[in-house]
């Protein structure tokens, strides 16, 4: 069986053909390899997939003994830095099982040149949810992550064009751009940039009654502007929030969105591993470096 392992904002999600699990990223600080027996004989696991932070560190699918410091630049970073996905990616590291590490989508990642004027697209797992979407739909997909944040890529013809990123354009429930109050609150001292992206998102900025058609509103728009490149795309949904905003985004485009839940990410990771074990020389034009 093959594994996939999805470092998430709030929980990794462990997953393979015929199971899944997920844990805090807190209770993943004592992660131990026996907690994989659940899905199976640790020995029958073929190889893994797993994800780690922004994964701006490496362009490549690449072997876990071949990735330094983890696949990232650095710990300092848009996002809240627990420990539990350290500790599951050694645990990995040292645990004999062919393991790759799957990067985000960055400046030198092989995406279309013009999403380059922002230094980081996507973290790494988004990447799963895109796979198994072209998997599922064909080669030409619109996927947006929507959960504590909202995350949005375009693939087209099998490859990753680009992506907008968390700290971009459209807000989550918990993160989301830095706006002029935010920026004016940061220049004052008041808190850092990332302290302000972590609660830039709808729970702190506006009226429950209100936030989820603000979510919906935003992904439709993030998919709007991403299917310029792919305008056959097959628009998916995905994360937490997906069932709960998908009829909404679905009359904002004028046309018919795939939903899938918090899953997708795990899921589709198992699938990379299948294929990289299993031969590719490429994921979704990401090359695969072993």
């Amino acid at each position: 069986m093959y594994l996939g392992i999805d470092h998430g904002t709030t929980a990794m999600r462990f997953a393979t053909e015929s199971g899944a699990f997920k844990i805090s990223r807190h209770d993943a600080c004592t992660f131990e390899l026996a907690g994989l027996e659940r899905l199976g004989p640790l020995g029958s696991i073929e190889g893994c997939a797993l994800c780690y932070s922004m994964g701006d560190g490496i362009s490549a699918i690449t072997s876990i003994d071949r990735v330094a410091n983890r696949g990232i630049v650095s710990r300092e970073g848009a996002g809240e830095h627990v420990g539990g996905g350290t500790r599951v990616f050694d645990v990995m590291a040292s645990s004999g099982i062919p393991t790759v590490v799957v990067p985000g989508l960055h400046r030198d990642s092989p995406t279309d040149p013009r999403f380059k004027v922002y230094s980081h697209q996507t973290s790494p797992e988004k990447l799963g949810i895109a796979y198994l979407a072209a998997l599922e739909h064909g080669p030409d997909v619109v996927v947006a992550d929507i959960s504590s944040n909202t995350v949005s890529l375009v693939v087209r013809d099998g490859r990753v064009l680009g992506a907008f990123d968390a700290c971009v354009f459209a807000p989550g429930m918990r993160h989301g751009a830095l706006d002029v109050a935010a920026i004016r609150r940061i220049d004052r001292g008041e808190e850092t940039a990332n302290q302000a992206f972590l609660h830039a998102g709808v729970a702190y900025t506006m009226p429950e009654p209100e936030r989820l058609g603000a979510i919906a509103m935003f992904a439709a728009m993030e998919c709007a502007a991403l299917l310029l490149l792919a305008p056959e795309a097959t628009v998916v949904l995905a994360g937490s929030l997906a069932p709960a905003v998908a009829d909404e985004v679905a009359g904002l485009l004028g046309r018919p969105v795939e939903v899938r839940n918090e899953w997708a990410a795990a899921e589709g990771l198992v699938r990379i591993a299948r294929d990289v074990f299993g031969g590719a020389d490429e994921i979704l034009g990401i090359p695969v470096a072993l």
